[in-house]
């Protein structure tokens, strides 16, 4: 039996791959460990505040609020307009708050994920961000973010702060984004052996693009990450920003987003948009959407996590509250961690005077 023993270790050290620059220290799984969160958008990303009224917008407060809800991480997206000048030069401003954020976080029991969200030269809603997948200097400037973000982030506990290389690619091709994802995993690898990194599939992270995400087998310390916003029709309803937002009608779940009876009294060009996005949704149609990325998290044994995911608060309540039953249902079935996009901006879930809107809150942290 001894010799069994030395003879199976042997063959054990022989297939083992020799990446070191990859390869974690420890193939224990990852001590980062988290299951519901809130995205603490738009006070780094995505806003033209500045000075005061940024250093205002989300303070010690908000994390004592977001843990006393019940959550147990933050993911903080941050821009590169908010860090860096146009000539690379770090805004210390910046900086300075996402570590108070950090430190207020892990003070309040949460941990975080830093999620690097817009570049110049990407965005994950703009037509002109080719720039990132055809300049190279641009892609250099990208990997020196992620090096300059280490240095300023290293000194934080494994357990407690992880980094997502990139919100929402949208590369034309999925191999400029596997490429690039690639070169900027093994440049951090060289900083931090054992970092987690959050990592989603081209094409704003949608399950369905899973099966192109080129995953780095060797590589233990990762979290794959997708997105999820279905139906659009339902969990954007009269938002701006989107090209049906003209849509006055009723929307419901579960069944059909939009009763295809009103088509015929429809403006033709909402109608178009309409189209577009509706379609019968219930608890299965979401999980088999969704199920695309839990089969890739298990082909390479990673945990799973939804890093966006909500509806918008103009969505009657009824119907919104059975879409989170279902979304919920189908996290806790699949041990999917999540955080809610996001905590009091767009789609809130406390009110304007930072009270939670218990409704929502209550499906997404069971009491």
């Amino acid at each position: 039996m001894k010799i069994f023993h030395i003879i199976l270790c042997c063959l054990l050290f022989a297939c083992t791959p020799k990446k070191p620059q990859q390869k974690s220290k420890t193939d224990q799984p990852p001590k980062f460990v988290i299951h519901r969160g809130l995205n603490m958008s738009h006070w780094l990303s995505q806003t033209e505040i500045r000075g005061e009224e940024r250093a205002a917008y989300v303070t010690e407060k908000d994390f004592k609020i977001v843990a006393g809800m019940g959550f147990d991480h933050v993911r903080i997206p941050i821009d590169e307009v908010q860090f860096w000048t146009e000539d690379g030069a770090p805004e210390q401003e910046a900086f300075k708050l996402l570590h108070n954020g950090i430190k207020w976080s892990l003070e309040n029991g949460l941990r975080v994920i830093v999620d690097l969200h817009t570049l110049r030269s990407h965005h994950f809603n703009r037509a002109d961000s080719r720039k990132l997948w055809e300049d190279k200097t641009a892609q250099e400037q990208f990997i020196g973010f992620w090096q300059q973000l280490s240095s300023e982030l290293k000194a934080y506990s494994v357990d407690s702060v992880a980094y997502e290389i990139m919100n929402e690619a949208v590369a034309e091709d999925p191999e400029d984004w596997n490429n690039l994802m690639q070169w900027a995993i093994g440049e951090l690898r060289k900083l931090e052996p054992d970092r987690i990194i959050v990592l989603g599939s081209n094409r704003w992270q949608i399950p369905s693009t899973f099966k192109d995400l080129r995953v780095p087998e060797v590589d233990r310390n990762i979290i794959l990450s997708f997105h999820f916003y279905t139906p659009f029709c339902l969990t954007h309803y009269k938002a701006h920003w989107n090209p049906y937002y003209k849509y006055e009608g009723p929307v419901s779940y579960p069944g059909w987003s939009v009763d295809t009876t009103l088509y015929a009294n429809m403006n033709p060009e909402v109608l178009t948009e309409v189209k577009k996005h509706n379609g019968y949704y219930d608890r299965d149609v979401l999980e088999k959407d969704i199920l695309q990325a839990v089969t890739v998290a298990k082909q390479f044994n990673l945990p799973l996590y939804c890093g966006e995911f909500g509806c918008y608060p103009t969505t009657p309540i009824k119907s919104r509250q059975a879409w989170y039953r279902d979304m919920i249902a189908i996290f806790d079935k699949h041990d999917i961690a999540f955080a809610h996009w996001n905590y009091k901006n767009d789609f809130p879930v406390v009110n304007s005077d930072l009270s939670p809107i218990s409704e929502i809150v209550d499906i997404m942290v069971p009491k």
